[in-house]
């Protein structure tokens, strides 16, 4: 990737990055959706098997 990136790419890797952490454990306690647990974060990317879409 280039050293000198335009805002928008900036943007995008930010909000990807931000989207990439994993759902907090009070998530976890708490959230029953359709009378299952919420365990793991359905937008989660490694940096190996996903790329981002520019």
């Amino acid at each position: 990737m280039a050293r000198n990136k335009t805002l928008v790419r900036k943007k995008k890797l930010a909000r990807e990055g931000k989207l990439s952490k994993p759902v907090p454990v009070w998530v976890t306690a708490k959230t029953r959706i359709g009378g299952k647990r919420l365990r793991r974060h359905n937008r989660r990317r490694t940096w190996k098997t996903s790329r981002i879409k520019p």
